[in-house]
């Protein structure tokens, strides 16, 4: 097994201070996605629309944009916000602060455990291609967040591959920028692993990539 050490695992979330935050929206969610990744931030937007309730918990939190932005089914959701970053957690909380969200500091690569009742719904958004190791040793993220699920509940979300996607040019040199720098660690990431790890966890599941991005989710029974 490979080892993970605290410094790579804090190399892919260190990125996220208060002033690359605030252009955050900007840089990732309007340029990268739409120019670079392929996959306009609608799309992402639109997949988790489709998968959120009103008893919601948001990991790998970012600027706080799909829980600020989404349609809960309900006008007074339950919502968790879930990351290693404590700087990303409190922009995020401030951001959707109508919601009176829960916090929690968590290393989602370590067993979790939660005061309180499940959730519904688990978004696990561009968080993947950040943490270290292959895809069969992240993906038990999967395992982790499921515990935090009530049954019948669904985990979703996305990630950025380095195979079996679409990457132009543009793609490919920033994404070995990234991966270079530690802030991505996804060189060894290709769609079948993404899609075996998820077979292996949910008797339901769906994939579907649209260019550089994989989105998915699967659902307890």
């Amino acid at each position: 097994m490979v080892s993970i050490t605290d410094e790579q695992i804090a190399a892919g979330q260190a990125v996220y201070t208060p002033r690359t935050l605030r252009v955050y929206d900007f840089v990732v969610l309007g340029v990268s996605n739409r120019l670079i990744w392929k996959c306009p931030t609608s799309r992402l937007l639109k997949h988790y629309n489709a998968h959120v309730t009103d008893n919601h918990l948001d990991v790998g939190v970012g600027s706080g944009y799909f829980p600020d932005r989404c349609r809960f089914p309900s006008s007074s959701p339950r919502v968790g916000l879930m990351d290693l970053n404590a700087d990303a957690l409190d922009f995020a909380a401030k951001r959707i602060q109508r919601y009176d969200p829960e916090t929690y500091r968590c290393d989602i690569l370590q067993p979790l455990s939660l005061d309180g009742k499940k959730f519904d719904s688990v978004a696990v958004n561009y968080v993947l291609h950040c943490l270290p190791g292959s895809m069969s040793t992240k993906a038990v993220v999967f395992d982790h967040l499921a515990e935090l699920l009530n049954p019948g509940g669904v985990l979703f979300g996305s990630t950025l591959l380095h195979g079996g996607v679409r990457r132009g040019w543009a793609a490919k040199r920033l994404m070995a920028f990234y991966n270079r720098k530690g802030i991505f660690s996804n060189a060894d990431d290709g769609f079948d692993d993404l899609d075996a790890q998820l077979a292996v966890r949910f008797e339901s599941y769906q994939t579907r990539v649209i260019g550089s991005v994989a989105l998915f989710s699967g659902r307890l029974s």
